[in-house]
Parts: structure tokens; sequence; C-alpha cells
């Protein structure tokens, strides 16, 4: 399913506002439906969508009525989960991980009156809409943080699958290390999961064991940071603010924010004016950010970081600019403009300074 991705993100890219015809209004209460990938925990990637169902209840009030579903595996348990949430009268629903996408798809030719979001996703459909969020942009913030903070020089990075997404991230991050420190390496475990909670932990074990002593990941759990807490090592959260879990490890966390998008999307159905479409959101939209730094991270860090991260809303800073070389030596780019949203999208290289293969 993840693999031999580079062809057709190229041909969905690049997320343009290419619409279909809006829609009827519909009568209050509009129902709506979240399908969740792991469970329900107090951080993580499921936590962000969460709170973003939250937030439509607490805009829209008595106008909607939502629910969800947690702890859904990818494959046929989401086809029939969602399928469910269509036969239960839901109008709109929400899938939010990447192996949602073919299930939402072929549930939605089933019900074409049903609206589905179909969050990392990038195929569309006259009742399909995809959203997705430059989480590279944070990684490219976090990377300076952990680029300032490291005195070994060396990273360790947790990640699900080797799909252009968890790419960007690992990349973007590696490329912020460097920037403030060329001597950064960046190691990789790749897990083939997106939540597996002891193999998260043993994966950051075996990178401080093989000296990182800061590490970033791209799971759904927390058990990077408590690995980390446990180790007195430095973590990268991701997904939510995890000082909680790791208030000692914490440098700096990438935040992830649906509450408005999920809004919006709710009162276009409810007006009518919902139509299908592809958004690609970031720092600047608000969709992605940075925060939480720990209290071992100097001020001149902590400002160093926000100034860029207003570098990056404003265009001054773009994290895949300038020429780019591979992990093999094989250069991507060699101008001044860099990657183009086609390239990022359909990415399939890990940059210099990261050791480590694509996996399978």
């Amino acid at each position: 399913m993840y693999k031999n991705l580079a062809a057709t993100l190229v041909a969905a890219c690049c997320f343009t506002p290419v619409f279909s015809q809006p829609t009827a209004p519909v009568k209050e209460p509009l129902k709506i439906g979240f399908v969740y990938v792991a469970p329900l925990t107090e951080a993580g990637w499921v936590r962000q969508h969460e709170e973003g169902r939250q937030a439509v209840d607490a805009a829209l009030g008595g106008k909607v009525r939502t629910t969800f579903v947690e702890n859904v595996p990818e494959g046929a348990d989401a086809e029939r989960v969602i399928r469910d949430l269509a036969l239960q009268g839901n109008q709109l629903i929400f899938t939010p991980s990447f192996g949602y996408m073919e299930p939402t798809l072929k549930v939605a030719r089933e019900f074409p009156q049903v609206r589905f979001e179909s969050i990392t996703g990038y195929k569309t459909a006259p009742n399909v809409a995809v959203a997705n969020a430059r989480y590279y942009e944070g990684r490219y913030l976090a990377g300076i943080a952990a680029g300032r903070m490291t005195k070994t020089n060396v990273a360790g990075y947790v990640a699900g699958f080797p799909i252009p997404e968890v790419l960007q991230g690992i990349n973007a991050f590696t490329l912020g290390m460097r920037s403030v420190n060329p001597k950064a390496l960046v190691k990789v475990v790749w897990l083939n999961a997106w939540f597996d909670p002891p193999r998260e932990r043993d994966a950051a074990m075996t990178l401080f064991n093989q000296e990182a002593d800061v590490v970033a990941f791209h799971t759904g759990s927390t058990a990077v940071m408590a690995a980390a807490q446990e180790r007195g090592k430095m973590a990268v959260a991701y997904h939510s603010d995890m000082r909680r879990i790791a208030p000692d490890a914490q440098i700096i966390a990438v935040t992830h924010h649906w509450g408005s998008y999920y809004t919006q999307r709710a009162k276009a159905v409810l007006d009518g004016s919902w139509k299908s479409g592809n958004v690609w959101g970031g720092v600047k939209e608000g969709m992605v950010s940075v925060s939480g730094f720990g209290k071992s991270v100097p001020k001149a860090v902590q400002d160093e970081v926000l100034v860029r991260q207003k570098d990056i809303a404003s265009g001054k800073l773009h994290p895949f600019a300038g020429a780019i070389t591979d992990n093999e030596g094989k250069p991507v780019t060699s101008g001044k403009a860099g990657l183009t949203d086609e390239q990022i999208l359909s990415m399939n290289f890990l940059v210099a300074g990261v050791q480590g293969t694509l996996g399978k």
C-alpha cells in the first residue's frame, strides 16, 4: 500500500483548489462521524483529531451531533466502520489516516449524498475531499532546536512507514539540524507501524545506545517520549505537546491543529457550500506550529526557532530550498529554487546527513 506512490502523488498534486459543485444545505443537527486509527490517548495523532472534533462541537453547538470510533485498523475494518457510520445517518465523515483513503473512496461510491474528508489522502471524488498539513515545516524548526541542543551530534528518528509524508519529516528535520550544526547526523529506525508502543520504545532505546542524545518520531503514541524521559535524553514531541509525559526530556513539540478546518467543513455542509477539493496547509494557515519548549532550552534557541517559524509563515524560509543532495551523494536539486510541491509530495529519498535506507 505504501510503495510506489511517486507517480500517483504527482498526478494528484498539488493540492490546488479544484472543486466540485456545492451541495444543498442539510437539516440540523448535522451528524458527523470520525474514525481514529489508534486508541484515544492523552496525546498524539488521534488526540489532535479528537481536539478537532471537540472544536466543532464547541463552535457549532446544537447544529451538529458528532461521534467517533477509535482504534480502527486500516483496511477491511476501516471500510466496515466507515460504512456503518454512513448507514447510521452521518452526513459528513472524517477519516484521518493515510490507509483509510481507499476504504473511504469505496464507501463514498455507495453513499453519494454523504460527504467524506480523507485526511492525509490524495485521491478525491465528487463527495470526497482531501486535506493534509505541511508537517515538514514544523520538523525543520524542531531540527534547528535539536541541532542547537545535541552534544553528540547524533539524533535518532523512529519512523512508521516510508511514505512521502514521513520522508519529508525526516529530511526536513535533518536539514534543520544541519542548518545550525553541519556535523549533525540522523539515524532512522523503521517500524512499519503507526501505533506500537512497545516497539516504539525499543526503537528509541536502540537509538540511544547508538549515541543519539535526542530523538524525534513519526508514530502515534507517547512511548518515545517516555523512553527519553527514562534514559535522561532529549526528545521532540510530535502531534501534541507531551511535557506531561516527558517533562525533562521534551525540548520542543511539533503540534497539529485541525479544529479550524473541521469546523469550516462542517459549516460548509450545513449551508450547502461544501465542495470536494484539496487543502495542504502549514504554519501560515495555523495547521502546524512548534511550541512547548523544554526548561533546558536556552531562550536564545527558543527565540531563534520562533523567528524561523515566522519566516516560514511569511514565505521567507522554505525547508527544501537550495541545493539538496541525497544520502548516497547524488544531487537532487542544484539551484536556489529547491524542491517544488510536486517533488515534495512524491519524495522518495533521504537527504545527506541521514544514516539509513528507505525501508520496505
